[in-house]
């Protein structure tokens, strides 16, 4: 999926700004014709999520509708009309002029509708309804019965199955964009370390496919009237982190009257491979040093944040972290086109978290995972920073249904983008039956924390030998994707206790010594970079999950400084 963009051929407009929106708590909406307008409303910012933008609705999950009005730019009647909606939580339903044009499950990924039949000149009237109830056969479920096989912790409120806070509304930019009759409908790109650069257009109409590539002393042309591209770029510069090197590439269709359509994006070169206990990119081993986070930030909510998106972007780079975990759904387009610029390696995670394998549900729940997967790799296969794929976070294996479950999402994966490795991030440890096809291993653990509460020796000495158990057993690479502790800003101890700055800088430390001394270890991530909203539990002081190195507001603790002394930061 093309992210839409403005050229001599395109053109993009922007709905961002402040929509009508009312609650629908009895779920009348449809019977009394809200569809055709919503009568009394009041205003909301669109993108955010609506639960911090009022005083009392926070954990309102329920119905919700939107409203907005535009007229079509001048000129675009010649051309074919999208909508396109970055993120909507959970389910949305659009109808434009009273006419319904079709509706999405699932928060994080975008998604649109051609609007060219029932669209007007003037006065157009778009309805949004909006519902994010929590649900077991949703992906990621909440309301989860109660069953020894699939625990999910203590309680909390909302009910959900996973440690964040289930923000609802339109979260990303609404985009109406224009695109001519025939043209362009997808381009892939896959590149090798040689400089090799394969091009795959997808494109309506007969026409002349021209590509061209600059950058970095390099400019090269190419065309074909189909089939794949191939550019052979001499002394490519490489795309890493040490050398975010990217290329413009320029995708025109052409006719008996010249140009009629054209794309660009930029291109980085690198390849990336397991080999043995190694991750290789461009044929070097790396290590991963960097965090999981979220997103999340008071009042936006989830909503797309431009500002905040510049400062963990920062944060990362002052501490010397050269990575990160899309946790625990992919994070918008921005956010890893800047990964990109700024040479971050992302290992990109679809909203599968907290899954759980009774047999009510699996179907339905297996067919999300299947949408999610295709719709990520879709959107963010042509990222140099993407270097990997992650199917789930922490799902519930207990039961048999789990292996084969995975086992079909992993094959889905491989036959969209055979280029990435494909993981998922477990709990289970040796328990992961996943792990015997999967390409990395990725595990999440807090003995010390949740288990050895306050004992680090003992802690740290079952991480020991667990590590060193797992790759016995899977002998890949592995990722430590999560580990940390709580810590109160400002509450400190000598000698260090739980909750105190002291006690979470201690652990994330001890824990690194570990894996440096483990080649097999390809990735130190910790959680998490920021403080972040949850639910409410006995657990989740003030409703917030403590484990960033950073405040919530981005402020540095003692975890901070310890990290960018270990990762040399800028």
């Amino acid at each position: 999926m093309l992210y839409p963009q403005t050229n001599l051929f395109r053109q993009v407009f922007d709905l961002s700004g402040f929509w009508d929106f009312r609650f629908d708590p009895q779920g009348r909406g449809l019977d009394e014709g809200w569809p055709e307008g919503l009568g009394e409303t009041y205003p909301i910012a669109v993108p955010a999520s609506w639960n911090d933008q009022f005083a009392d609705e926070r954990d309102y999950l329920g119905p919700a509708w939107y409203q907005t009005r535009f007229d079509l730019p001048w000129g675009w009647e010649q051309k074919r009309v999208f909508l396109r909606f970055g993120s909507v939580n959970y389910l949305a339903q659009v109808w434009l002029n009273g006419v319904f044009i079709g509706q999405h499950e699932g928060g994080h990924l975008p998604f649109e509708f051609e609007i060219t039949s029932c669209v007007q000149r003037e006065g157009n009237l778009l309805i949004v309804r909006v519902e994010g109830h929590l649900a077991p056969d949703r992906v990621p479920p909440g309301n989860v019965p109660a069953d020894p096989l699939d625990a999910f912790g203590s309680a909390n409120y909302p009910p959900t199955s996973f440690d964040f806070f289930p923000y609802c509304g339109i979260q990303r930019p609404v985009l109406l964009y224009a695109v001519p009759h025939e043209g362009i409908g997808d381009i892939t790109v896959i590149t090798g370390a040689d400089g090799t650069v394969c091009l795959r257009v997808e494109a309506s109409g007969q026409a002349t496919r021209r590509v061209t590539l600059r950058g970095h002393g390099t400019n090269l042309a190419a065309e074909s009237d189909g089939g794949e591209i191939m550019l052979s770029v001499p002394q490519p510069a490489l795309w890493s982190p040490e050398t975010p090197n990217l290329y413009d590439m320029t995708v025109e269709l052409i006719g008996k009257e010249g140009v009629f359509d054209r794309y660009t994006l930029p291109v980085g070169i690198r390849t990336i491979e397991v080999a043995g206990d190694a991750l290789l990119l461009n044929g070097h081993p790396i290590v991963l040093k960097g965090f999981g986070r979220h997103e999340d930030f008071p009042i936006f909510g989830r909503g797309y944040a431009p500002p905040v998106l510049i400062k963990d972007y920062a944060l990362m780079k002052w501490v010397g972290a050269n990575s990160f975990r899309t946790t625990h759904y992919p994070y918008s387009e921005q956010m890893l086109d800047l990964a990109d610029r700024l040479g971050f390696l992302v290992i990109d995670e679809t909203p599968a978290v907290g899954l759980f394998f009774a047999e009510e549900g699996l179907e339905r729940r297996l067919t999300l995972c299947r949408q999610y997967v295709r719709e990520m790799i879709a959107r963010d296969k042509n990222h140099p920073s993407v270097i990997m794929w992650s199917l789930a976070n922490e799902p519930h294996s207990h039961r048999p249904a789990a292996k084969a479950f995975f086992r079909d999402l992993y094959d889905l994966a491989k036959s969209l983008d055979p280029t990435r490795p494909v993981t998922l991030v477990s709990y289970l440890g040796l328990g992961e039956e996943a792990f015997e096809f999967l390409d990395v291993v990725c595990l999440n653990r807090y003995f010390g924390w949740y288990l050895q509460q306050g004992r680090l020796d003992e802690g740290c000495a079952l991480l020991d030998a667990e590590l060193d158990a797992l790759h016995q057993k899977y002998p890949r690479p592995l990722i430590l994707t999560e580990f940390g502790a709580d810590a109160v800003a400002g509450h400190h101890a000598q000698p260090p206790e739980m909750f105190s700055e002291e006690y979470q800088a201690e652990m994330i430390a001890r824990y690194i010594a570990i894996l440096n001394r483990k080649p097999f270890i390809v990735g130190q991530h910790v959680w998490n970079l920021c403080d972040f909203k949850t639910g409410q539990a006995v657990h989740r002081v003030g409703a917030l999950n403590l484990k960033g190195v950073f405040t919530r507001d981005r402020r540095p603790k003692l975890a901070a400084h310890r990290l960018r002394e270990l990762w040399g930061g800028l």
